[in-house]
């Protein structure tokens, strides 16, 4: 199994989650975070004055899937976020070993 773990924009989750259920990927966890990559945040202008913000609220998706659908995963969270500018986000593949449901004790490896 693998964790696909994405950093995007909020306003990319809806394509983003259809395009994971084309792929038959429904569960899914998702958190509001804040970050910055290479873009280094950006400069506001309020009230005259110039401020620079650092760190951009983004959205981390994590997604486990058997490891026969990662490529696939990647592709659709990458073809769906992409904007072509700074701070489209990244993506990370984690090896998961083995997971088990609370609810009913099963364990998958």
């Amino acid at each position: 199994m693998k964790c696909i773990s994405a950093i995007v924009r909020e306003e990319k989750i809806p394509f983003i989650q259809k395009a994971l259920e084309k792929e038959g990927v429904y569960g899914m966890t998702l958190k509001g975070v804040m970050g910055r990559g290479a873009q280094g945040g950006i400069a506001l202008q309020y009230r005259g004055g110039i401020f620079n913000v650092d760190l951009l609220p983004k959205v981390k998706i994590d997604v486990v899937v058997p490891a026969a659908l990662e490529d696939a995963v990647v592709r659709a969270i990458t073809t769906h976020a992409f904007t072509g500018k700074p701070g489209d986000g990244r993506i990370f593949v984690i090896d998961v070993p083995q997971s088990t449901r609370i609810r009913t004790g099963e364990v998958e490896a």
